[in-house]
């Protein structure tokens, strides 16, 4: 059974930082491409970071690049995203989301097959 855990979510204060941990069991980690996807209280979904099999491509969105780093563990089987300069428009819930391919180009959406339970992060002083 797939499963994917997140955890390191809070309340921060802007310009702080969290670092987001998502846990994976049930397939080979190693082997598939991974995001962050957010959804804002009261909003759509919301892509934020994608990380291929590897480690070694890596893309953001637009409204994240530059203060957030996604990376990923391959042995430890978990995904990371390190939020700093986290701003009250970053409040949402986070979910890490598995796609079912290894590698995607950059200029690709592509589907996702499994969703966490998600993490709330409140940016708010």
């Amino acid at each position: 059974e797939v499963q994917l855990v997140e955890s390191g979510g809070g309340l921060v204060q802007p310009g702080g930082s969290l670092r987001l941990s998502c846990a994976a069991s049930g397939f080979t980690f190693s082997s598939y491409a991974m995001s962050w996807v957010r959804q804002a209280p009261g909003k759509g979904l919301e892509w934020v970071s994608r990380i291929n099999s590897g480690g070694g491509s890596t893309r953001y969105a637009d409204s994240v690049k530059g203060r957030f780093t996604i990376s990923r563990d391959n042995a430890k089987n978990t995904l990371y995203l390190q939020m700093n300069s986290l701003k009250p428009e970053d409040t949402a819930v986070y979910y890490c989301a598995k796609h079912p391919v290894p590698t995607i180009p950059p200029d690709v959406e592509y589907e996702y097959d499994y969703w966490g339970q998600g993490t709330q992060v409140t940016v708010s002083s």
